[in-house]
């Protein structure tokens, strides 16, 4: 599947994705994306941040391509997982950095509110990109979560948690394994 025959939902998570991040950068370049907005991006309120994405998908064209990071990973496979009606509209998820939303030494620990995680293998092909240094998971419990989706886990060595803070501004790298997950759609 080629990106422009795809309509890119970009999912941010805490705080939103700011100018320099991947996800915002992304989307400028791309133009089937559109990001998936938060009423309140600072605290998160997960039947909100749910609905939000379900909305989304449900006026996608039917060849929806799920971009998450983060928190809004969490929402992207919640959305799914209460409305599976919906996944015949996705024909993707590619999944950075998912939190580990049932540790409760997670913070800010509102972020607990979004777990845990539902374990039932996607309705879809994924890719889980995770970090071996990230703050917000284990590298184990990324490699957990993607096995239960039946999701490809892609390791991105010590790459802190893939935002702009840790130095992942443009990302050339993920695009490049972004546009691979694309081929295989």
């Amino acid at each position: 599947m080629k990106i422009r025959d795809a309509d890119i939902l970009i999912i941010p998570g805490y705080r939103n994705s700011e100018p320099d991040h991947w996800q915002s950068r992304w989307q400028a370049k791309m133009a089937t994306a559109r990001r998936v907005e938060q009423a309140e991006w600072t605290k998160p309120v997960f039947e909100d941040w749910v609905a939000s994405a379900q909305e989304a998908i449900a006026a996608s064209n039917g060849d929806a391509v799920l971009v998450a990071h983060s928190l809004g990973v969490t929402t992207a496979v919640h959305a799914i997982h209460r409305a599976p009606e919906l996944a015949d509209k996705v024909r993707g998820g590619f999944f950075v950095a998912p939190p580990d939303v049932a540790n409760p030494k997670i913070r800010p620990r509102h972020f607990m509110t979004f777990g845990p995680y539902p374990e039932d293998p996607l309705p879809f092909p994924a890719f889980v990109i995770a970090s071996r240094d990230d703050h917000y998971t284990s590298f184990e419990k990324a490699e957990e979560t993607a096995a239960n989706w039946g999701a490809l886990l892609v390791d991105a060595g010590n790459s802190g948690h893939l935002n702009a803070q840790s130095g992942h501004g443009p990302w050339p790298e993920g695009l490049m394994v972004f546009a691979r997950f694309m081929k295989r759609l």
